[in-house]
Formats: C-alpha cells, sequence, structure tokens
C-alpha cells in the first residue's frame, strides 16, 4: 500500500492518533449540524424563512459526506468490505437522500437516517477505554443470553397465569374483557409503566394487583444482577481502533502487528 494510502487510511479509519481523532470530531459536528438542521426544516415558519440557507447548508454537508465516502473507499484495499459493512450502508443511506431528493423530490424524511452516523461517536470517546469497555460489555450479554431468555420465558408464564386469573377474578367489570386484554394489564403492570387504562376495582383484584407490582421490582432487577455477573467475569477489553488496510476487519489485540482475519501488516 503506498504511503499516502496508509496515512489516509490512518487518518479516516482509526481514532488513536490525533489526526483521526480531529477528523472523527470534525466528521461528528458536521453530522451533528446535518441532525440539527433537519429538525430545523420540519418547523414549518423556519422552512418558510430560511429555505434558500436550509438548501444551500443541505448541498454543503452533502457534498461533505460524498467526498468522505469517497475516501473510505479509496483508503482500503478491498473496498467492498467497507461499502457492505453496518456504517458503510448508513454512510451511503446518509447520502443519498439529497440525490433523491434533487432527482425525484419529497426525500425530506430520510435525512433522519443520518442520525445514525452518530453511532461513530464510541469511536471519539474511546481513546484507549470507552471501545474496549463496550466489548467487554458485548460479550456478557452474549454470555448472559440463554439465562435471560429463560428468565423472560418465565415472565411470559407469569404474565399469562396472572392475567387469566385477573380475568376470572374481575371480569368486564373493570374492563378485563378478555384474557388477551388481561395479558396486556399484567405486562403493563409488571413493568411498572401503569398506564392505568385499565385498573381492578374488586378486592381480590387489587390484592392480586399488588402482588403483580411488588414482583415487577425484583423481575426488573433480575436481568441486571445476570448481566453484571458476567460482566465482572469477561475477559479484560480490547482498547485500540486499529482497522486493517487490507479487510477492513477490527478487534485486533492491542499489541497486534498483523491482521488476524488476512495476515496484512497493520498500521504503527
Amino acid at each position: 500500500m503506498p504511503p499516502w494510502k496508509t496515512k489516509l487510511h490512518e487518518v479516516i479509519y482509526e481514532a488513536d492518533t490525533p489526526a483521526g481523532k480531529i477528523f472523527d470530531i470534525a466528521l461528528l459536528v458536521v453530522i451533528l449540524i446535518s441532525v440539527v438542521l433537519v429538525m430545523m426544516e420540519s418547523v414549518s415558519s423556519l422552512l418558510v424563512k430560511y429555505s434558500w440557507q436550509f438548501y444551500v447548508a443541505e448541498w454543503i454537508i452533502t457534498a461533505i459526506f460524498s467526498i468522505e465516502y469517497i475516501l473510505r473507499i479509496i483508503a482500503i484495499n478491498k473496498p467492498k468490505r467497507y461499502i457492505f459493512s453496518f456504517y458503510g450502508i448508513v454512510d451511503l443511506l446518509s447520502t443519498l437522500p439529497s440525490y433523491i431528493g434533487f432527482i425525484f423530490g419529497g426525500a425530506n424524511l430520510l435525512f433522519a437516517i443520518r442520525a445514525l452516523r452518530l453511532l461513530r461517536v464510541f469511536r471519539v470517546l474511546k481513546v484507549t477505554r470507552y471501545i474496549g469497555e463496550s466489548h467487554k460489555l458485548i460479550s456478557a450479554l452474549k454470555n448472559s443470553k440463554a439465562k435471560i431468555l429463560v428468565f423472560l420465558f418465565a415472565v411470559v408464564i407469569i404474565c399469562v397465569i396472572a392475567g387469566t386469573l385477573m380475568h376470572l377474578v374481575e371480569g368486564s367489570t373493570g374492563g378485563f374483557d378478555n384474557i388477551p386484554l388481561s395479558i396486556y394489564w399484567c405486562i403493563v403492570t409488571l413493568t411498572t409503566v401503569g398506564f392505568g387504562d385499565i385498573a381492578p376495582v374488586t378486592p381480590l383484584g387489587r390484592l392480586i394487583a399488588s402482588i403483580i407490582m411488588v414482583t415487577g421490582y425484583g423481575i426488573i432487577a433480575v436481568p441486571t444482577g445476570i448481566v453484571s455477573a458476567e460482566y465482572s467475569k469477561a475477559t479484560k477489553p480490547i482498547s485500540n481502533t486499529q482497522v486493517c488496510p487490507n479487510c477492513n476487519e477490527g478487534r485486533h489485540q492491542d499489541d497486534a502487528q498483523f491482521c488476524h482475519k488476512c495476515g496484512y501488516p497493520l498500521n504503527e
């Protein structure tokens, strides 16, 4: 890979270097401005008064995003790895609305997709800690998936039983006209949301409702405990943003010199 291409890749794809950090922060500022403009354009009075300014600003931002997208393709040996990646698809979708609106019209709602680009903030916030910790959290969530699914299945069973019981106790008097509606009430109550559209009126129904409410606090705490236990057991996370210039693979060990997927030398 030519030196200029290596440097370009380091700036665009990595956030560990000063230049890469500045690039990502500048890009995030542009993204934030774009999102704010989309929100302001939804206000009719502002759109009528500043329509030309919005139009010019939109095309300036679109030009910046277009140049960035092209540079990302140039900076990697296998462009398809970026183009069809999650961030590649988001970058493309956030750039297209202006062109679609220019050709066909009525693409304003698609501008909201640009908010997804704010996900890149995790690359900037990391620097040696946050990205690594997010990988550790993801690992903990994956390891606790089976336990959480079993727990959620048990919660569903509780809701079905409690909802059926409330239908039998309350009936249509309190709005529990059928079992599905009663199960809906149980879920709302168990999660402590409490819309108040359905409420028990009999003493026995209120007693059952009280038990469900108290149980809800314990149920909310269980998944947190499961994930916390797995998180404490997780190994030391990866704390760098090294991305392979050849295949766009990330998640390299902190002291890695070669890509673990294709063997290509990593940037120093």
